[in-house]
């Protein structure tokens, strides 16, 4: 009998994985899967620029410049938490050269500062705190080196392999590996005070130095400007474009050649490629205030604003990373801890209660009955709705049973599948006539819907109008922005 039960339940997830549908186009790793999860995250600047109250670096300054009379990397994190940062990444070195970590690379770092008497660690301290904290921890070592003597010579790429080694190896898993596109320049260098050229696609060696990552951190999702993991959405301004794809082929400039890494800039950023050889999502980074270093002349962003970017950055299927900028003391100014504990406090009391939970739903076609229509509203998205194979429009309709009223409208494609859905409406029962609230194209890990008002219904309609192969929708909700 035992046997018998043993067979049935392997015959019935054989069944099971036949029926499912199959992947479309490329789709993305478990590390990936990971981090859409997180979704917010913020980027932490702070080194002897602070100090000057630059916001670039020469890599001229004292050690002994960097000198914060109170840090406390425990009110930083907390303060993001409260923002609903779900992890951070610490600027661990910038284009000065400051390493804020006792390496072995370079003198030019916090052991010869007053910090901690030069005995500090600041790069352990904030993993520390984000960890105890619940936030995931990434890190940014920047490959330009303004002090550095070696810079631009055959010798420097073993010392900035050698860092991210130590960063790699101290700190325990990382969720991100951040890099970004700002290679040579002007700079001290050691006292020649000159520029420094040099070609960006080749100086890194970056197949061999991102082969580092991989293998001390094979958790980390690489970010950078063309890609790999976590693609640069193009701007600095937070937010990517409302049509907006995973997938992404980033081209050399003969426009026929893959691109190689240091390459940049790509118009097709903002918005993706559809069909894309790669799963390679966006990050919209900006800074909470105007610049990424701290400045006292400068505000953060209203809550307001940052409710905006994040509809136009998560609301769009790409991660918002958030420049957090310590002040002098090592903290967070009062004004970004309010901004962004205000901004915190309206995504989780928007999204706290989904107006759809409870309904009635149906669709016009099922696959069968483990994707059936209400897996949509079970508030799991690892299940989901799917069509047949041979249908590639359908439509899904949800009786709220009473009329509520949202102005918020959030859908979720199951993404290990790959991305599907080309073009969608959205309809609402109005005085016994359905009208049309939205028109979409794209959906994806996930897709924020803000209304021009509020409307107020019994029944809403999605409409899948257009998609290469069947239907796949993992999660629908309706919201009502908190005030």
């Amino acid at each position: 009998m035992k046997s018998f039960f043993i067979l049935l339940l392997f015959l019935s997830c054989n069944v099971l994985a036949q029926n499912a549908p199959e992947p479309y186009g490329a789709v993305p790793s478990k590390r990936q899967l990971a981090w859409h999860d997180i979704e917010v995250y913020g980027l932490i600047h702070f080194t002897p620029t602070t100090f000057e109250n630059k916001e670039w670096g020469f890599g001229d300054a004292d050690p002994k410049t960097f000198n914060p009379s109170d840090f406390n990397a425990t009110q930083i994190i907390q303060a993001a938490k409260a923002g609903g940062l779900k992890g951070i990444i610490l600027v661990a070195k910038h284009h000065d050269g400051f390493a804020l970590w006792p390496t072995k690379t370079t003198e030019y770092n916090i052991s010869k500062s007053p910090f901690r008497n030069g005995k500090g660690n600041l790069v352990k301290e904030v993993e520390s705190a984000a960890r105890k904290n619940g936030l995931k921890f990434g890190v940014y070592c920047s490959p330009w080196d303004r002090n550095n003597a070696l810079y631009g010579t055959d010798k420097y790429l073993a010392i900035y392999q050698a860092q991210l080694t130590e960063l790699y190896s101290d700190y325990g898993p990382l969720f991100m590996s951040w890099h970004d596109g700002a290679n040579g320049g002007d700079g001290y260098y050691g006292g020649a005070r000159e520029k420094r050229s040099i070609d960006n696609t080749t100086y890194y060696d970056w197949n061999n130095t991102w082969g580092i990552t991989r293998k001390l951190q094979p958790t980390a999702n690489i970010f950078s400007d063309i890609g790999l993991d976590i693609r640069w959405v193009g701007n600095e301004d937070g937010h990517a474009a409302e049509t907006s794809w995973a997938t992404f082929t980033p081209m050399a400039p003969d426009g026929k050649n893959v691109a190689v890494p240091g390459q940049a800039n790509y118009p097709q950023s903002p918005a993706g490629i559809r069909n894309g050889k790669f799963w390679m999502p966006a990050e919209c980074d900006v800074p909470l205030r105007k610049g990424w270093f701290y400045h006292p002349t400068e505000k953060p962003k209203t809550p307001e604003v940052l409710f905006d970017l994040y509809l136009k950055s998560v609301g769009r299927g790409a991660g918002l990373d958030l420049g957090l900028a310590p002040d002098t003391r090592g903290q967070l100014h009062d004004d970004d801890v309010k901004a962004l504990t205000e901004f915190g406090n309206i995504v989780k009391h928007t999204f706290a209660n989904n107006l759809a939970k409870g309904a009635q739903i149906t669709a016009s076609n099922v696959r069968s009955n483990s994707f059936a229509a209400k897996n949509v509203l079970d508030g799991k998205k690892e299940s989901y709705w799917a069509t047949q194979d041979n249908t590639h429009k359908a439509n899904i309709e949800i009786d709220l049973k009473t009329e509520k009223t949202f102005d918020i409208i959030s859908l979720q494609e199951y993404i290990p599948l790959g991305q599907r859905i080309e073009a969608y409406t959205i309809e609402v029962l109005q005085d016994k006539h359905w009208n049309k609230v939205f028109d979409g194209t794209s959906i994806g890990a996930k897709r924020l819907i803000q209304l021009d008002q509020p409307v107020k219904t019994n029944k809403v309609r999605i409409n899948i109008t257009k998609s290469p192969v069947c239907i796949i929708l993992s999660e629908i909700g309706l919201y009502k922005k908190a005030i």
